[in-house]
């Protein structure tokens, strides 16, 4: 049976989840909705990343959200490793920082920016989280209106270490990978990137291949059976997350997912 919230007002709450106690926003579709249900968001991710990171090593987690995968990714590396969560949305940044605290994860470094191709200023909207909304559906690309926020690219930390770079920004993947060029060429971290946008696909895929990395199409149901609450009703009925995995071609390879040949490749073909 799900468990109650320890705290919880209209809009936001506070339960304990499968990897430790999670804030969220009550009204979010997915996250929010997966967390108040199952206690749990996106397990098959977690799963598949829990896989690929190991203690000590650092990991980026680029649109962190209310940082549901900050949480594991940070648990997964151990004290002696490090975990850079960005998120531009001021209200989930602020979840970000309280899931951080909540779970004395004291290997989080909490960034308030977007990330992309170029240094400067972005525009994000600023939203009634009092509302049903999807909030991790928001792409900060053009908006012309909202919150000014600073825009990083990764380049600029000039990590010394960088094992895995987790991206999910709404469409612009292809822009953080840009902003990303020298880092991933120097230390060539496994990357784990949404790609469920149809009409960049065979851009975002071209990009990649021609950095040198093998791609493969990672495609989990959003309802896991074996949620932590033990709920057996899907509320997500039909819905994956569309995702690659790449690794560079220079790292020996043995990976039972559906490898991506060329950008016409898409995630709907058999």
């Amino acid at each position: 049976m799900a468990h109650e919230p320890w705290i919880t007002n209209r809009h936001v709450r506070l339960k304990p989840c499968r990897y430790g106690p999670m804030l969220y926003v009550a009204g979010d579709q997915y996250i929010g909705r997966s967390l108040d249900r199952y206690g749990e968001f996106s397990q098959g991710e977690m799963e598949l990343l829990g896989q690929l990171v190991r203690p000590g090593q650092v990991v980026l987690d680029v649109g962190a959200n209310v940082g549901t995968h900050t949480v594991f990714l940070a648990q997964a590396v151990g004290p002696t490793g490090t975990v850079h969560a960005f998120e531009p949305q001021r209200l989930l940044f602020q979840m970000l920082c309280g899931n951080v605290a909540l779970n004395a994860l004291a290997n989080v470094r909490a960034h308030p920016y977007a990330v992309g191709r170029a240094p400067g200023t972005v525009r994000v909207p600023v939203l009634d989280y009092q509302q049903a909304g999807n909030y991790g559906g928001l792409s900060v690309a053009g908006q012309p209106q909202g919150e000014a926020v600073t825009l990083v690219v990764l380049d600029q930390f000039a990590f010394n270490a960088c094992h895995l770079v987790k991206i999910d920004v709404e469409g612009m993947e292809s822009d953080v990978i840009a902003g990303a060029q020298e880092t991933i060429q120097r230390l060539r971290p496994t990357l784990y990137l949404e790609n469920d946008r149809e009409d960049r696909s065979a851009a975002l895929i071209e990009q990649l291949l021609g950095l040198g990395y093998r791609l493969y199409w990672h495609l989990p149901p959003l309802f896991n059976p074996d949620n932590h609450f033990g709920v057996a009703e899907n509320l997500f009925p039909g819905i994956i997350s569309a995702n690659m995995l790449g690794i560079h071609g220079s790292v020996p390879q043995n990976v039972a997912l559906r490898e991506i040949r060329s950008p016409d490749d898409g995630w709907r073909q058999p």
